[in-house]
């Protein structure tokens, strides 16, 4: 999977996980609304429901997390891999799927994360290991268990031929299936994204500090 793939794919799920979570606290705070007496009135309950459902999916993200490190962690194996296994040390590895595209990677990224946010509330580093993990999974590196799960079969990685890497990338964007659909259904999300950003007039802010 390339870029648009990865990125619009990624801010995707992260939208309707948020989504699926806030519609689901927006049903409980109703619910308690109407059976507590914090809120004395079914009235006055709807309308408060009404008032938070108002707040977007997307809104629900950025709340968390930075909407910009986000995408930024759905290259990140790539944008380490890459140079370093391709350009850097290519007769040493042979190969774009090394470090970074390891659970040992995912795992010391998330555990870090957490010590973060719990010690300060931070979430970036979360926000590019959930960007990390969807990677991994977009990548279906499950069929790859000697770079998964490295270095359980040893340290080396699986080389590839790298001949006429680029040439071949573009080939199968251009016929095969499973590389072009998903780039074409994350263009789609990511171009959504970048009408909501216009529309809203949010897209100095999301350049700025990650909001929307």
């Amino acid at each position: 999977m390339l870029a648009f793939g990865h990125t619009g794919i990624t801010l995707g799920i992260a939208v309707l996980l948020a989504g699926l979570a806030t519609t689901s606290r927006f049903s409980r705070n109703r619910k308690a609304g109407v059976d507590t007496l914090r809120s004395p009135s079914p009235q006055a309950a709807e309308t408060n429901y009404s008032e938070t459902r108002k707040v977007s999916w997307v809104e629900s993200v950025a709340d968390h997390a930075d909407l910009r490190l986000l995408l930024v962690g759905s290259l990140l194996p790539d944008i380490i891999d890459k140079p370093v296994g391709q350009l850097l040390f290519r007769e040493t590895f042979s190969s774009g799927r090394i470090f970074s595209h390891t659970l040992i990677f995912l795992a010391l990224i998330t555990i870090v994360g957490l010590y973060l946010y719990r010690r300060r509330r931070q979430t970036w580093l979360l926000a590019l290991s959930f960007g990390t993990f969807t990677h991994l999974v977009l990548d279906q590196m499950w069929h790859a268990p000697h770079t998964l799960l490295w270095p359980a079969y040893g340290l080396a990685f699986a080389r590839a031929d790298l001949t006429n890497w680029v040439p071949n990338m573009l080939h199968a964007l251009l016929t095969d299936p499973q590389v072009y659909l998903p780039e074409l259904a994350g263009a789609a999300i990511l171009i959504w994204f970048a009408q909501s950003l216009v529309r809203r007039r949010r897209v100095f802010a999301f350049l700025k500090c990650g909001k929307v």
